[in-house]
């Protein structure tokens, strides 16, 4: 751990506390595989009919068989 922070405090530029290009790049290409990855992963399932029912007229899910209730479990 010592020695990220020493290697650190070597590529910074003194007085400013920012990061190197080469730092700056390396963050930037671990981010952009993250979202990569997350993108290839697609919407799941129970995502996307959530989002059918919302899309329909008046924005209410189609299955309300519990009377209207608020799911509260009974408690009140």
């Amino acid at each position: 751990m010592k020695d990220l922070k020493s290697q650190a405090s070597r590529n910074t530029t003194p007085g400013k506390g920012g990061l190197t290009p080469e730092i700056q790049s390396r963050i930037g290409h671990q981010l952009r595989a993250m979202y990569d990855d997350v993108v290839r992963q697609g919407v799941p399932e129970r995502f996307a009919e959530l989002i059918k029912k919302l899309d329909t007229p008046g924005g209410t899910p189609q299955d309300q068989s519990n009377g209207g209730s608020n799911d509260n479990n009974g408690r009140d």
